[in-house]
């Protein structure tokens, strides 16, 4: 791995006091890398990723770290230096994607780039101006992935990115995660292994809130993490 960018030591998060999802959770991400997020339903990938995103408020950590500094995940600073896409995503409906992508590069303080190679590879082209609200799951997804993509935070996060979006935006999501190195670290949880092994240079593997195994390099098969969830499954 290369230098640390995030580290999280013992994080507790819940939904109320008796649902405690994430408990004395602890992991590293590495400057840029791809790393998949992989478990059962239940097992608290989308609620760590609230956590990172400032979504969830209730939460507890023994220490975070971002660039070896103690951080405030919900603090302007780690702010600016993350992006979420979600595995769905309703807000700035009254927004056009291109009203959108404008907001964002504002509020991150970055000028805004030359996006038309994204458009072109999530084919894209036909709904640039169209509201927010009036696009399908799949094109709405395209909209947040082309921003994120054209973003380049420091760290990405993405929640089932594969999920509505057609054959050939797949292929080309895939590309972008592969090479999201060149300009940071991408974090993100799929249920499709596909994703996950083609993309990742490292896998965590979430059971019951904690990460139970991390695979890395000729671990990452596709038929031996889907025996190890299947294993679990039938316990």
């Amino acid at each position: 791995m290369g230098s640390s960018l995030l580290t999280v030591k013992n994080l507790n998060a819940w939904y109320s006091r008796e649902n405690m999802v994430l408990s004395d959770f602890s992991l590293e991400l590495a400057e840029q890398e791809a790393v998949g997020l992989i478990g059962l339903n239940g097992a608290g990938k989308t609620t760590f990723l609230k956590v990172l995103s400032g979504l969830l408020s209730s939460f507890r950590a023994e220490d975070v770290r971002f660039l070896g500094q103690p951080v405030n995940l919900r603090g302007r600073e780690f702010k600016t230096s993350r992006y979420t896409v979600f595995a769905e995503d309703n807000s700035f409906p009254y927004f056009t994607f291109r009203e959108y992508l404008s907001y964002v590069f504002s509020a991150y303080g970055k000028e805004l780039p030359d996006v038309s190679e994204l458009i072109q590879g999530f084919h894209f082209e036909n709904y640039t101006d169209v509201l927010l609200k009036d696009l399908s799951t799949g094109n709405s997804k395209k909209a947040f992935l082309i921003a994120a993509f054209a973003l380049k935070p420091r760290l990405l996060l993405l929640d089932e990115p594969v999920n509505g979006l057609d054959f050939q935006s797949t292929e080309y999501l895939y590309q972008q995660i592969a090479g999201y190195k060149k300009y940071g670290t991408v974090l993100f949880s799929s249920h499709i292994l596909e994703s996950i092994t083609l993309t990742s240079d490292r896998i965590f593997v979430l059971e019951q809130g904690k990460i139970r195994q991390t695979l890395e390099g000729g671990q990452i098969d596709a038929a031996d993490i889907r025996e190890t969830l299947h294993e679990k499954n039938d316990i």
